[in-house]
């Protein structure tokens, strides 16, 4: 039997994306074996982005900067806007390296069963960055599930009228498919055969 602060240790970890019970008391055990390396660093390293974690008040993207490091960057092409329901999404975009845009985080997707409405997004965020001009193209990314393409089509009528191309990622995504567990070869061909809306 392990101390009540073993187990809720274990039962923290268990909480995380892809962990269940067993692989959560397996990690606590490799991390008792290695507390004065593995366990210190991973103490500290927890405590240092939860001291210095911010959502950047442009894309929503979350940084230990603000504005974050994609919207900071000067060699990021200003003019397009690749617009994501998630950070995760934006991060497996990033990683791919092939947009040179720049983001927009959603905070979600539209959902009637979820009760998730356009007000709960940052869709008027996004109006307002576009608004703002400057912008050429917006490239709807949404995932490849019912209430991704709903929100994509949502957004592409919301811009309808506005000067800006409204492209979106290729259907040679998987139905049902999120953009986080894609591999970058899937990622690089959708990009690459995005199309206009509509």
């Amino acid at each position: 039997m392990a101390s009540q602060e073993i187990e809720a240790l274990s039962s923290a970890l268990a909480r995380l994306p892809g962990l269940g019970p067993r692989s959560a008391r397996r990690a606590v055990l490799w991390l008792i074996k290695r507390r004065e390396t593995s366990l210190v660093q991973l103490v500290e390293a927890l405590a240092q982005v939860r001291d210095t974690l911010v959502e950047c008040s442009t894309c929503g993207n979350v940084d230990t900067s603000n504005p974050c490091g994609v919207c900071a960057d000067p060699r990021r092409d200003q003019r397009s806007i690749c617009v994501v329901e998630d950070v995760a999404d934006l991060w497996a975009l990033d990683r791919a390296r092939l947009f040179t845009g720049r983001y927009h985080v959603l905070g979600g997707r539209l959902s009637a069963l979820d009760g998730v409405t356009p007000e709960d997004l940052t869709i008027a965020s996004l109006l307002d960055r576009i608004g703002a001009g400057g912008i050429d193209e917006v490239v709807l990314a949404m995932n490849a599930t019912l209430e991704g393409q709903t929100t994509a089509h949502y957004i592409a009528e919301r811009l309808e009228g506005m000067p800006v191309r409204v492209t979106q990622l290729a259907h040679g995504l998987p139905v049902g498919g999120e953009l986080d567990y894609l591999d970058e070869g899937t990622l690089a061909q959708a990009l690459r055969a995005r199309r206009p809306v509509g």
